[in-house]
């Protein structure tokens, strides 16, 4: 998994060279859609019983197919009306199927705040999230050294978006300072083995900052387990291949 962060992240890097060429920060900040109010996801999270952030992703590096036909539009209005409390846009093409007109579509038929999904690695990414409709973006851990990662989230805070911060280990929550963390997602994928295990992510739990709300990523597959990952401290979760293979989407969500 290592290698294909490093992949992903370096060829995220030449992407966002290119787009600053055609699309300078300037041009972004002109649209009206840049001023635009955000929507607080935190809030959301924190008002909602089970904190259901509810993903739209086609395929990932591990899954080449989840739903590839999958409509943004219809699945943004089904999220809402099953009572997620927030949605989370997959916006990179190459590793996951998504784009940016993805998290506009979703922004413009519902009213739920929108988390920008990616691999976020340049101020650019920041400015372009705010214009196409994000309420608040994730930080890896993983991905990006500490001065890197507190330079992102003061950008991303002093343009109104929310920083969902993303860790595989417990001692990962060091690289950033509480005070630029609005959720932490605890992800309960193994970045070396690659496997899913709920309990490495609960076995984190006493270690973070009991002031910040908790997300529970990665093999969440039924109710049951959500109501443990409630019970015993998360305050929300997030759900994404579940959601996304099922044939009937509505019924499903809202059964879970």
């Amino acid at each position: 998994m290592k290698q294909i962060l490093e992949e992903i992240i370096g060829y995220q890097q030449l992407v966002v060279n290119l787009k600053k060429k055609t699309m300078p920060v300037e041009v972004l900040t002109s649209f009206p859609e840049f001023k635009a109010a955000t929507r607080s996801l935190k809030q959301a999270v924190a008002n909602s019983e089970l904190g259901i952030i509810a993903e739209f992703k086609r395929r990932s590096p591990s899954k080449e197919t989840i739903n590839l036909k999958a409509d943004v539009m219809e699945i943004a209005q089904s999220y809402e009306q099953m009572g997620a409390a927030g949605m989370s846009v997959l916006t990179n093409q190459r590793y996951f199927g998504g784009s940016l007109e993805d998290l506009q579509l979703a922004k413009s038929v519902c009213s739920l705040p929108i988390l920008r999904k990616d691999f976020m690695v340049d101020p650019y990414q920041i400015y372009e999230a705010k214009t196409y409709g994000a309420d608040a973006i994730l930080l890896i851990a993983n991905a990006l050294s500490p001065e890197k990662l507190e330079e992102l989230a003061i950008l991303a805070h002093e343009l109104g978006l929310e920083i969902l911060f993303e860790i595989h280990e417990a001692e990962e929550i060091k690289k950033l300072d509480p005070k630029h963390i609005d959720l932490i997602g605890v992800n309960n994928r193994n970045l070396r083995t690659f496997e899913v295990d709920l309990q490495q992510g609960l076995d984190m739990l006493p270690h973070l900052p009991s002031e910040l709300l908790k997300i529970s990523e990665s093999g969440i597959q039924d109710q049951e387990t959500i109501g443990k990952l409630i019970h015993q401290g998360f305050n929300g979760v997030l759900v994404g291949e579940f959601f996304m293979k099922q044939n009937s989407l509505e019924s499903n969500t809202k059964e879970l």
